[in-house]
């Protein structure tokens, strides 16, 4: 399904219809069309073969081993992708803790970090979330106490994306108890997770997934070389990172994939024949045509170095209700065999309802909740009171 709002170049031709003769040629079967993660070990597969091909991180520049990609050529390939139904990666390396060095980082630790990401040879997750502690990230209770040349860090983190496949969590900690404000005294801080006093349990979702996990510290030391930035300069370095995130989750792949689902069902079930659902998918694909447009947008301002600001939360907003209610029209294309556990068939090939259903219900709370959002920009675009 071609979902855009322009029209590509020569050149930008010539790279998507690459793009699609690749992706049809390697794409494995059994990563295509998946409502959640593959396993781990499938995972690093795919991930090794878009490496391989030099695909990876289009994002980063060619002086860190990435494809310095243009802006088009990056929404090119995220638009192939989705269109094929290749597999979702973890992004915690790629798209978060790299570019955060990158901008943060010292030499060492750009030199420590950034060739292994790349490579897919260490593997990262995020520690922002803690029990009580979610939305309201400031209020997090996970603490750091100096001693000597170490940070002693004790407290708990949870909904943290394959922690039990990970090598090294990038977490913010309280290094000031007594800070006059909830968002000053955080530090950010890399943690190598093979460090003693480190307990980490997975998470089993309502999808069916378990790429979820909490992770416990005990008196665990960390070289004061690990931090990012200043000490108690970590709120700073934790609002960049979550642009970055919201950019990642507002991509327009996973309406476009939904919305491919919904063709394929409604043609299956007969509800293609029905005008009021014809009516409600044109909707459904002129919302997108809206997102790719915004999203293309956001990739065109973190690439000129600017921050996103704002306009971060309105992504996150847009995206992820556009992705919900695209969602309820695949499960009402189903009709009777909605909230069946198997895939349904199609002319098309199978197609899974239920578990996408379930996947999405909690788009609108990870990386910043809607109400968050929706508070940031009463505060920071219309200047209403807190």
């Amino acid at each position: 399904m071609a979902i855009g709002f322009r029209i590509d170049t020569d050149d930008e031709k010539a790279f998507r219809a690459e793009v699609r003769e690749w992706l049809d040629a390697n794409l494995p079967d059994d990563l295509r069309g998946l409502s959640t993660r593959p396993p781990f070990d499938r995972s690093q597969v795919w991930f090794h073969m878009l490496a391989e091909r030099g695909w990876i991180a289009p994002h980063w520049p060619k002086t860190h081993g990435g494809m310095d990609a243009t802006i088009n050529q990056q929404i090119i390939l995220r638009e192939e992708l989705a269109n094929v139904g290749a597999p979702e990666i973890s992004s915690q390396g790629l798209n978060h803790i790299g570019p955060i060095l990158m901008e943060f980082g010292t030499d060492a630790q750009k030199q420590q970090h950034l060739p292994h990401i790349l490579a897919g040879t260490v593997n990262w997750c995020q520690g922002y979330s803690e029990p009580n502690s979610g939305s309201d990230l400031a209020s997090l209770r996970t603490r750091a106490d100096r001693d000597g040349d170490t940070l002693v860090v004790n407290g708990q983190k949870i909904w943290t994306t394959w922690a039990h496949h990970s090598d090294w969590i990038f977490a913010l900690v309280r290094t000031d108890q007594d800070a006059p404000r909830k968002q000053a005294g955080i530090s950010f801080l890399l943690i190598d997770l093979t460090t003693p006093g480190i307990v980490i349990r997975p998470i089993k979702t309502i999808a069916g997934d378990d790429e979820f996990a909490e992770v416990f510290f005990e008196n665990v030391s960390v070289p004061m070389s690990n931090l990012i930035g200043n000490i108690n300069d970590g709120w700073r370095i934790a609002n960049s990172l979550l642009a970055h995130e919201r950019l990642n989750t507002a991509s327009p792949t996973h309406v476009i994939n939904a919305l491919d689902r919904v063709k394929k069902v409604a043609t299956a079930s007969g509800l293609m024949d029905d005008a009021g659902f014809r009516d409600r998918l044109a909707q459904a694909e002129l919302d997108a045509v809206g997102l790719a447009a915004l999203y293309s947008h956001a990739v065109g301002i973190t690439a000129s170095g600017r921050p996103l600001g704002p306009d971060s939360s309105i992504m996150k907003i847009y995206s992820t209700e556009i992705l919900q209610r695209t969602v309820d029209l695949l499960f009402e294309a189903a009709g009777s065999e909605a909230a069946s556990s198997g895939r349904i068939d199609t002319d098309d090939g199978s197609v899974d309802v239920a578990t996408l259903l379930l996947q999405v219900r909690r788009a609108t709370i990870y990386g910043g909740s809607s109400e968050i959002q929706r508070n940031i920009l009463a505060k920071r675009v219309l200047g209403l009171p807190s």
